[in-house]
């Protein structure tokens, strides 16, 4: 593959400046890559633009002027909208080119993007992120990769500066695959994170106290660690929307239908997270689980540390 990947010579497009996208984006431009951003909501913008990137205007603009394209969008119809429209990356990413796709979609539109963007010369990778917030802004994020070896190899370095695992998983959409592995561990293990402190609280113990117990043997996880602590403060601000959360158990459940597989545990957990939204939580972080179970006991959850 003919592209190089190195400050001063390559530059990348980022569609997509949200609560992960602007820090990854910003570590690359801190490695010295000149980037070109775009966000349906213009404000967004502005942290990377202060930083020296260029805004553009439509996702067709960023494509036209980048070596590699990064997005990291909401649902599979943004994903959809910004890249295969008609103002979209396709429509002005030149031959050669690279498209990133770290959003979590559907594995059978990464797919058809990877065969849409072969049809115009340009290489196609779907590769869904998992860490969140925090995981984007310390650069740790594990990096899911599915597409063509070389062109994986060729952007490796870029994922080195974002993330600390970086897996290439197989073809076009084993990225989205692998997310949903990813996501149903996730989504049935914060049930057991909330219930187990939900009971830890009406038992009267000390829930700090608590974690420092269970946190380190065999019943921690990372959402123990990282938001058990933020549920006992009350804490429910976003690392990850409880929305795109319900998008992507959603997903997930349509994949195991086709699949002809039976998953109860996260039927189950899809249903509390709508359960969640419905009472006005959509917007707030997975970890706002904890508000709907409290709920169903008639517990008022507010900082329990």
């Amino acid at each position: 593959m003919a592209l190089e990947i190195a400050p001063g010579k390559t530059t990348i497009g980022w569609i997509g400046t949200g609560v992960m996208g602007s820090s990854m984006c910003g570590h690359l431009m801190s490695a010295g890559y000149k980037a070109t951003v775009y966000n349906r909501t213009k404000a967004k913008c502005a942290p990377l633009v202060e930083k020296g990137a260029t805004e553009a205007s439509t996702p067709k603009e960023v494509a036209a002027a980048s070596d590699v394209i990064f997005t990291i969008v909401g649902y599979p119809k943004d994903v959809r909208e910004v890249i295969l429209g008609d103002s979209g990356v396709l429509a002005g990413a030149k031959p050669g080119s690279i498209l990133v796709d770290m959003t979590t979609s559907e594995p059978k539109l990464a797919e058809e993007i990877f065969e849409a963007a072969k049809a115009k010369g340009v290489h196609a990778i779907d590769a869904p992120v998992s860490g969140g917030d925090v995981g984007a802004k310390e650069a740790r994020l594990s990096i899911m990769i599915g597409g063509e070896e070389e062109a994986v190899a060729t952007v490796k370095p870029l994922f080195e500066i974002m993330g600390k695992t970086i897996v290439h998983q197989g073809g076009p959409g084993a990225g989205q695959h692998t997310k949903m592995v990813n996501q149903i561990l996730i989504s049935t293990g914060m049930i057991g994170v909330c219930e187990a402190l939900l009971y830890g609280h009406k038992a009267g113990l000390d829930l700090e106290t608590v974690l420092q117990s269970v946190g380190s043997g065999a019943a921690g996880s990372w959402s123990l660690n990282n938001l058990g602590p933020r549920i006992i403060k009350g804490n429910f601000d976003p690392g990850f929307f409880v929305e795109h959360f319900i998008k992507d158990m959603g997903i997930a459940l349509a994949e195991s239908r086709r699949m002809g597989l039976s998953m109860p545990g996260l039927a189950l957990a899809e249903q509390l997270y709508q359960a969640v939204a419905a009472q006005g939580y959509a917007r707030n972080g997975t970890q706002a689980l904890m508000l709907a179970l409290a709920k169903l006991s008639n517990v008022d959850w507010t900082a329990k540390g």
